[in-house]
């Protein structure tokens, strides 16, 4: 049977080092059996692993717990090496570094904030010692809403599916996770006419100041596919009137979309000054207090106009996202199929976006085109058939 009980002590009588007996159950001289270790036991078990302690009780305790677990065939030298390499502090940690160079700042203060409060929960247990049981008590002990429960549930069995394609756990050893029920609010929207009294509104007091404010508006009402986000991270390299595209680089997936110009857009945006290609092209001009010429607007900029102008007209409730890009969908939904409108709200470019181009570019232009006062396509067969919106 492997592994046996040693002592750092040696017999006073001879110097001979005692030996672990365990029928005895104790380690004594073998020539003076009289003369037994009092102190400083260590346990060794095959070439990695080894652990102190003050008891032989102590001592025999682990052997025999280490020697069962080799009977049922769950022994993992791991378990026991020092630095506690399974330790949930020690992995999260790790998976962390990882994350930091995979995810954008945002999403990565997020899932940094709830494994936090999981290593403050968990401390350095063992990986494999964190079940179901730990899990659910873990995260309904988390004074935050259903869904932000929920999105911690999402962050951790992350990180659980990355232990096991690290071969840190088995596919045996991967817990159960309980089920966070919730429901998303609704963001409030509005009809297309208000729509446009809100945008015009905001064209009226602001347009003398930087009529980029009211275009960025007009856009997020206009290309669906576009979050505001991403909108003002466009320089004016991206917004390219030879081509026909916005080149959205900046995006929530992380992988560049191309979306198509309406030709009313290239002729607004060819009568405009241009700047240099790799300025951001929704900039402050002079006379702004509190910002320098060409610094960027702010990411709230456009949603505090927009607040302005419901001020103005007495409609209250209505955020930015909710009032363009939520509102617009909403209202195509009237008139064009959930394909045609799922080509508008396009996502991501890949390789292959000449074959996406021709599949799907013509029922994304149609879409941006309805979006604007005046049209819409009332064939939900893919003709192009424009006729005026409600």
């Amino acid at each position: 049977m492997r592994g046996s009980i040693y002592s750092d002590q040696n017999c006073s009588l001879c110097g001979a080092r005692f030996v672990y007996s365990s029928r005895k159950r104790g380690l004594f001289c073998p020539d003076h059996p009289q003369q037994q270790a009092t102190a400083r036991f260590r346990v060794h078990f095959g070439r990695g692993t080894q652990k102190r302690f003050k008891t032989f009780e102590e001592a025999e305790r682990f052997l025999d717990g280490v020697r069962y677990e080799v009977d049922r065939g769950t022994f993992d030298p791991r378990d026991y090496k020092k630095g506690n390499p399974l330790g949930f502090i020690t992995l999260a940690e790790k998976w962390l570094d990882i994350k930091e160079q995979e995810v954008k700042p945002r999403s990565f203060t997020n899932l940094n904030r709830y494994m936090k409060a999981a290593m403050s929960s968990w401390g350095d247990t063992n990986i494999k010692q964190i079940g179901y049981a730990e899990i659910e008590d873990f995260l309904f002990s988390q004074k935050v809403s259903d869904k932000t429960r929920s999105n911690i549930k999402s962050c951790l069995h992350t990180f659980w599916t990355w232990l096991r394609k690290r071969r840190v756990i088995t596919l045996q050893q991967f817990p159960e996770f309980p089920e966070i029920k919730f429901n998303l609010g609704f963001r409030k929207i509005i009809d297309k006419d208000t729509q446009e009294k809100i945008i015009d509104e905001v064209k009226r007091i602001s347009y003398h100041r930087n009529p980029k404010i009211w275009l960025g508006i007009k856009w997020l009402a206009t290309y669906v596919s576009i979050r505001p986000g991403e909108l003002l991270k466009m320089t004016e390299r991206d917004i390219d009137t030879k081509l026909g595209y916005f080149i959205v680089l900046h995006t929530k997936e992380g992988k560049e979309k191309l979306v198509p110009m309406i030709e009313e857009d290239k002729e607004l945006i060819e009568s405009m000054p241009t700047g240099l290609p790799h300025l951001s092209f929704f900039r402050h001009g002079r006379g702004v207090s509190g910002v320098k010429p060409g610094q960027p607007f702010g990411e709230k900029y456009l949603y505090k106009w927009w607040k302005k102008a419901c001020s103005n007209l007495g409609i209250d409730g209505i955020d930015l996202y909710g009032g363009t890009r939520h509102s617009t969908v909403t209202a195509l939904r009237k008139q064009f199929s959930p394909e045609q409108i799922k080509a508008g709200t396009m996502h991501s470019t890949n390789k292959a976006f000449d074959r996406y181009l021709q599949v799907q570019t013509d029922d994304a232009l149609s879409i941006y085109e309805a979006s604007r006062s005046g049209k819409r396509m009332a064939n939900k067969n893919g003709n192009r058939k424009l006729s005026k919106l409600p």
